[in-house]
C-alpha cells in the first residue's frame, strides 16, 4: 500500500505540474512551427502524409484511438504491480527510472509547451472526428494540458515497459515486447497526438535512465520483499500440502 501511495503521489504531482503549465497557447504554437521545421531539416517523413495513408485503411483510426486512450497508463500500472510482486529487485529500478523520466518530461512540458499535430493545419484530429477524443475539441476543455507533447510519455513509458519486461523475464518470447513501443509510436503519429521528435527525444531520455538505474543497487522495501517472497512461495506450499493429503 505504501508503494501504491508513493506512485499515486508522484502521478498527482506530475498532473498538477501539467495543469499549472497549461496556459501557454502562443508559445505552444510557435514551438510547433519550430518542430515541424526541425523535422523537415532532419529529413523525417511528414506525419501528416503518414496519417493520410493510414486513414485509408478501414477501422484503423478507431483502433488507434482506442489504443491511445486505454493502453498507456493501465498497462504501465499492471507491469509495475507485476514487477513489485514477482520481481522486486527489478521493481525498485523500474520505479525510479519511470519516475525520473516523468519528472524530466514535466520539466519539458513546463519550459517547452508544444501544440500537438492534431491542432495544426494539415492533420486530422481522429479522436474528435470519430467521437473518441480523450481531450475534447478545444484547447481549454477539461483539466488536461494538451500542450504537454514534448517529450511523449506515451512513447517513453512504452519503451521503458518493454525494457523492464525483457530484462525481468527469461522466455524466448520476451523480445516480442519490442512491439509495444513500436505500436505506441505508430499510434501517436496516426492519431496526430505527437510528432516524431516527441517520441525520439523521450527514448533518448529513457536510455540513460535505464542504464543508470540498472547499474546501481536499489533498496527494496522490506515489506515489498516479504510480500513477493510469500507470493512466490505459495505454489510450492500448496503443492506440498496436496502431496501430503494424497
Amino acid at each position: 500500500m505504501r508503494e501504491v501511495a508513493l506512485l499515486a503521489v508522484l502521478f498527482g504531482v506530475y498532473n498538477l505540474g501539467r495543469f499549472l503549465s497549461a496556459d501557454h497557447t502562443g508559445s505552444a504554437f510557435r514551438h510547433a512551427d519550430e518542430v515541424i521545421r526541425w523535422e523537415a531539416w532532419l529529413g523525417l517523413p511528414s506525419e501528416a502524409a503518414v496519417q493520410q495513408h493510414a486513414l485509408r485503411i478501414d477501422d484503423l483510426a478507431e483502433v488507434a484511438n482506442a489504443f491511445y486512450a486505454s493502453v498507456h497508463f493501465p498497462l504501465t500500472a499492471v507491469v509495475l504491480l507485476w514487477l513489485m510482486i514477482r520481481r522486486p529487485a527489478e521493481y525498485g529500478k523500474a520505479r525510479w527510472a519511470l519516475a525520473s523520466l516523468t519528472g524530466l518530461a514535466l520539466i519539458g512540458h513546463m519550459f517547452f509547451p508544444l501544440a500537438p499535430p492534431r491542432m495544426m493545419p494539415g492533420w486530422i484530429d481522429t479522436g474528435v472526428l470519430l467521437g473518441q477524443s480523450v481531450y475534447g475539441p478545444s484547447t481549454d476543455s477539461g483539466v488536461a494540458n494538451q500542450f504537454a507533447a514534448m517529450p511523449s510519455l506515451h512513447v517513453g513509458w512504452a519503451f521503458m515497459v518493454a525494457v523492464f519486461l525483457i530484462r525481468a523475464t527469461r522466455s524466448r518470447w520476451r523480445w516480442l515486447w519490442i512491439a509495444h513501443p513500436v505500436l505506441t509510436f505508430t499510434v501517436v503519429v496516426v492519431t496526430a497526438n505527437h510528432y516524431w521528435l516527441d517520441g525520439l527525444i523521450a527514448i533518448a531520455l529513457a536510455l540513460p535512465l535505464l542504464l543508470i538505474f540498472d547499474s546501481r543497487r536499489v533498496r527494496i522495501p522490506a515489506d515489498v520483499g516479504e510480500l513477493a517472497q510469500r507470493l512466490n512461495d505459495e505454489p510450492a506450499v500448496a503443492s506440498s500440502s496436496s502431496a501430503r493429503t494424497r
